[in-house]
């Protein structure tokens, strides 16, 4: 596997990410619950967490900011990390089976983060019905999105069951810098990053002279088309679409589904549409009949879409690296086939946007206003989305933890002001999706749960044998 690379600050989306979270409807927390098919070597998973936090720095740094720098927040090593604080035992209760799992899990989503240590916990629950156990694990959005988490998570998991851990890595060095050592180094942070500005400004702007020449019309057009992109991605949107799910709150509610990923395989070529296609067709469909059963008519949500922004040069980079779109979907497309292609299209117009180029500089004009206003502005741009949507590949290969097989992963991703959270995440040969849902919202989850567990067999019905 190729080195990870981890860089020493924030990105400016990120410290906003970070900053935003001053209103606690805005938390960036995510979840995942792993099922095993027995119980982890308590000594071997420490020690394997143990190797994890010498081999990926985020797990032992805590976040350093100073409200008077202009350069984002900082990561610094915990000088008093302590793996025991993050890592927990819990035996399992009630009917000791997912859902006690995830009922378990829901409260750990619900809390925020002790800022002043690194931006994860686990649990590791024991004792389930089926001889079997389950980790909890949370981790800050700040620290890495979707993709970013799978590589990290490859790099503490082993690949065969009976794997020893070898000898561990040294400890990394815990350097707290003194407060005007802060300042040099924030001040040296700006400095390279406004040079780096200043150097690629005269290549764009010949750029854009050269091509303006050329092509005065055009560049015009590109111009408008750009700053109606910026419009679009930055426009308040303060109420939710949907007339159903309307109130939120600071709860959760964890619900989780599977479907075989060759039924999902066969339904995208038969329709030629990716998986993700055939996802939001399936969540689409699923909606409908979520409404359908309050007797509410509903024609469209706002949907908040994650866009992969990686390049192949940065395919080691672990921070976040993605937009967050935004746009409608339709809910009243019944035929699954000109749904998925429907839902081909506008994913498509969404990674075409100009403004998925402007979100870091965007996010750092944001960053330089009063916190209570970037606040309200990031606030208002996310309040009013229905649903967030997202898709991460993960490994197609068994993976174990100190003697125990993972048989099942599920990622429940955060709402961020959102009434609903899907998160396809695939592992081997499923395709498991983790709901999020606020009960303000859906005072039902279970019936949710029917919904969308009928959305997915309406779409994958294109697979089928006729």
């Amino acid at each position: 596997m190729d080195e990870l690379r981890f860089d020493e600050r924030m990105s400016d989306s990120d410290s906003l990410m970070w900053t935003i979270e001053k209103d606690p409807m805005l938390r960036s927390t995510i979840t995942a619950v792993l099922l095993l098919d027995r119980a982890p070597d308590r000594e071997h998973f420490r020690s394997l967490l143990d190797r994890g936090t010498r081999l990926v720095p985020r797990m032992r740094q805590r976040v350093r900011s100073n409200s008077l720098s202009m350069a984002p927040p900082r990561w610094e090593n915990d000088p008093y990390f302590d793996l025991d604080y993050h890592l927990r035992w819990s035996r399992a209760a009630g009917a000791r089976d997912l859902r006690a799992v995830l009922d378990l899990a829901q409260p750990m989503a619900m809390q925020g983060f002790d800022r002043a240590r690194p931006l994860w916990e686990a649990v590791v629950v024991e004792d389930l019905a089926d001889g079997g156990a389950a980790v909890i694990m949370k981790v800050h959005h700040a620290i890495t999105d979707g993709v970013g988490a799978v590589k990290i998570a490859l790099v503490m998991f082993e690949l065969e069951r009976d794997a020893s851990i070898g000898e561990l890595p040294d400890e990394p060095e815990a350097r707290v810098m003194n407060q005007l050592q802060r300042f040099i180094d924030a001040a040296d942070h700006a400095r390279r990053r406004n040079l780096g500005i200043v150097k690629r400004l005269p290549g764009a702007a010949l750029g854009a002279a050269a091509t303006a020449t050329r092509d005065p019309i055009g560049a015009v057009r590109r111009t408008a088309e750009a700053a109606a992109s910026i419009a679009r991605m930055a426009a308040p949107a303060n109420e939710p679409l949907s007339p159903l799910m309307r109130g939120r709150s600071l709860s959760v509610h964890f619900d989780t589904l599977s479907v075989p990923l060759d039924d999902v395989r066969r339904a995208a070529k038969a329709a030629d549409v990716r998986i993700n296609d055939v996802f939001l067709a399936a969540a689409a469909a699923g909606l409908r009949r979520y409404h359908d059963r309050h007797g509410v008519e509903a024609t469209a949500l706002r949907v908040s879409m994650p866009i992969n922004l990686r390049s192949d040069e940065e395919a080691d980079a672990t921070g976040n690296n993605f937009a967050p779109a935004r746009f409608a979907i339709p809910l009243d497309i019944d035929d699954p086939l000109e749904a998925v292609h429907t839902f081909r299209d506008l994913v498509a117009v969404q990674r075409a946007e100009p403004a998925l180029a402007a979100v870091e500089p965007m996010a750092r004009v944001l960053n330089q206003l009063p916190t209570a206003m970037s606040t309200g502005l990031f606030g208002s741009m996310l309040k009013g989305v229905d649903v967030v949507a997202s898709n991460v590949p993960g490994a197609p290969i068994a993976l174990y933890t100190a003697g125990a097989e993972v048989t099942a992963m599920y990622a429940l991703g955060p709402m961020v002001g959102a009434g609903v959270d899907l998160t396809l995440l695939s592992y081997r040969d499923d395709v498991f999706v983790g709901v999020n849902v606020d009960p303000a919202a859906v005072p039902d989850p279970e019936v949710m749960r029917e919904c969308l567990v009928e959305g997915w067999d309406h779409v994958l019905a294109l697979g089928r044998p006729v």
